[in-house]
């Protein structure tokens, strides 16, 4: 698979198969990940990765976790700017709105939706879990730099005929994730990704985002 169809082909994955990984498939993904470039090659991230039972005794936690608080802790840092605007907040609201669509779920259903929040995390069913940390002295530019070094596990998850669920909403857990992981206090749990087999059946997998234009987004001078 070459890249522009492995940038074509990735989505968000809200439904996994239960089909395990390869060990040496997801090693062979992180392994090529780890050449994405990094400002002063600082290599800004450190990952964790869950399968098995140490996934499970996670979002075993998790779920009890849930009972008492349905939405999660304070996560590590604002995950979207406090007064977003447009074009920004109506991108976001339309994306959710079409997503929620994809299994029928109405705006007034405030359960369906809660229900559907609550399986980030259980990473959508995906049979491999990560956490990528950075260490909380970094700032704006490093943040980009783990950008760069997700991506690029979504696009070799691609190669592998595999899927990706990068989800940020996992900072909301920092606290409960931490028991499990023990990363020292001086890291910050930026986001989770799941990792897997895409349901080709779930509807929810049917959802494809809209793209802005490129005359939107880009301005070229000659």
């Amino acid at each position: 698979m070459n890249v522009s169809d492995a940038l074509t082909t990735r989505i968000t994955c809200r439904a996994f198969r239960p089909d395990p990984v390869p060990d040496n498939t997801v090693r062979a993904i992180i392994d090529k990940a780890r050449f994405a470039p990094s400002g002063g090659n600082l290599q800004p991230w450190h990952l964790f990765v869950l399968t098995g039972n140490a996934l499970n005794a996670l979002l075993a936690d998790i779920r009890e976790t849930m009972v008492d608080t349905p939405r999660g802790q304070v996560p590590e840092y604002r995950i979207y700017p406090e007064n977003l605007k447009d074009p920004y907040e109506a991108r976001r609201f339309k994306c959710g709105e079409d997503m929620y669509a994809t299994i029928d779920v109405t705006r007034e259903d405030k359960k369906g939706r809660i229900a559907q929040f609550q399986r980030n995390f259980q990473f959508f069913g995906a049979p491999v879990g990560m956490f990528v940390y950075l260490d909380r002295t970094m700032v704006p530019p490093q943040w980009a730099d783990v950008g760069i070094f997700l991506q690029s596990i979504m696009l070799l998850a691609r190669e592998h005929g595999l899927h990706t669920c990068s989800q940020e909403a996992w900072a909301q857990w920092h606290g409960t994730v931490a028991t499990h992981l023990n990363p020292p206090d001086s890291w910050m749990l930026f986001c989770g990704m799941g990792l897997g087999y895409m349901d080709e059946h779930a509807p929810i997998n049917r959802l494809r985002t809209d793209r802005a234009a490129i005359d939107e987004i880009a301005t070229f001078h000659s």
